[in-house]
């Protein structure tokens, strides 16, 4: 009985306070009482730097809803840039991108150097320097080779040439190889794929004409002008154009203007062979022998047909064989490097020949790449002068002398 009585005192004793025991809290940390958790940060977003825009290219956007700045020097290492909630930003501005070479005397790549040594005007007004690197990206390449008449009795040693040149590129650039006489063939588009470039250039074979002109033009406008990052044009000829029915010098090179792209002519001299073919001599126009005299010779002993001219004497205007026409073939050549930032090399001889295709290889690996805002703002079309120069005393900048502005991307000029 005692122990029923004890027994009904603890059910008691729990029924009224167990409530209480549930009602209680869990305990709480030292250090947390009467704060609230705080929720987990949010993950931290990384950002890639913009790749500069290349010259000539898109205007940034003028839209409202676009939360940036016109950058400035200081800016350029794309540093974040606080705007208010409200805020309206305009952007007119376009930073301009120059590939620059830098060579010393004997025409070989200077490496070392610095921002500070640069100096960029445009329309004779000096420009604060943006942007800054030593670019070691992949590049495409048009290897564009003449393959009209005067080059039947030395195409194998410019076949040997041109794969070599490929060979010293580096394995991620790409090659397009372009072949045209009387005709336009592109024998292999954009690849890095180097037995099929070897392919390909040995499946050149010669013709008659040359339609130069025609050949950059369809190049420019059908092909590069449709090909993000570097881009260059290796351009083996004499110069002299005699057939082509689309394009024209002025086109050609206001096309090269709009592009950004570099062009390195490699000319080779085919005058000799020309006035030995109509009977005057084999003087050269250069005072430079060697292979192309050779040449000259046995096209008289052949009878091989100089560009489109006929017949075995006398020189017919648009036959591409009068001192008129070769010194209109090197104003063209000269001035598509010099507008776009390349250079002519001469190829009078095959070991000229290499070493042309050799230093070009190594210029394309290793450039500097020059950025800056307009300090007064061009209108869509409108072409701007640019010098640029370093300050180290005997080195020689290869850079363009100018630009056309583009404006808008959309409204990017040279298109077909």
């Amino acid at each position: 009985m005692r122990k029923f009585a004890v027994a009904l005192s603890l059910c008691s004793l729990l029924s009224t306070a167990l409530p209480s025991l549930l009602a209680q809290p869990r305990p709480r940390r030292v250090g947390q009482a009467g704060q609230k958790t705080a929720p987990p940060p949010a993950p931290t977003q990384q950002t890639t730097p913009n790749r500069p825009p290349t010259l000539g290219g898109a205007q940034t956007s003028n839209s409202p809803t676009t939360p940036t700045r016109p950058r400035t020097g200081a800016e350029s290492q794309n540093q974040p840039e606080e705007v208010d909630e409200n805020e309206v930003v305009r952007v007119n501005t376009t930073l301009i991108t120059i590939p620059v070479s830098v060579l010393d005397r004997d025409g070989k790549y200077v490496p070392s150097i610095r921002q500070n040594e640069f100096r960029i005007w445009e329309e004779g007004v000096e420009q604060e320097i943006a942007y800054f690197a030593t670019v070691e990206k992949p590049f495409t390449v048009a290897l564009v080779l003449d393959t009209s008449g005067s080059t039947k009795f030395r195409l194998d040693e410019i076949q040997d040439a041109a794969i070599s040149f490929v060979n010293q590129l580096r394995p991620e650039d790409r090659v397009m190889i372009v072949s045209f006489d009387d005709r336009i063939n592109v024998l292999a588009e954009p690849t890095s794929d180097r037995y099929y470039l070897q392919s390909a250039i040995r499946r050149t074979r010669p013709g008659n004409g040359t339609r130069l002109y025609d050949a950059v033009d369809r190049l420019i406008n059908q092909y590069l002008n449709r090909i993000e990052g570097r881009k260059a044009i290796v351009l083996f000829t004499d110069g002299v154009d005699t057939t082509s029915n689309r394009a024209s010098y002025d086109r050609n090179l206001r096309d090269a203007e709009e592009l950004d792209a570099l062009i390195y002519p490699v000319q080779y001299d085919t005058y000799d062979a020309a006035l030995a073919r109509t009977g005057g001599g084999t003087g050269s126009r250069r005072g430079s022998g060697g292979i192309l005299d050779i040449l000259g010779q046995i096209i008289i002993g052949g009878g091989v047909t100089i560009g489109s001219g006929g017949g075995t004497g006398g020189c017919t205007p648009g036959s591409g064989c009068s001192r008129e026409e070769y010194e209109l073939g090197d104003r063209y050549l000269k001035d598509m490097a010099r507008t776009t930032g390349g250079r002519v090399y001469q190829a009078d001889t095959t070991d000229n020949l290499d070493r042309a295709f050799s230093l070009i290889a190594e210029e394309l690996r290793r450039q500097y790449s020059l950025g800056y805002y307009p300090k007064q703002q061009a209108q869509a079309g409108q072409r701007r002068r640019i010098k640029v120069r370093v300050t180290r005393p005997n080195l020689v900048v290869q850079a363009r002398d100018s630009y056309i502005f583009q404006g808008l991307k959309s409204n990017f000029a040279g298109g077909q």
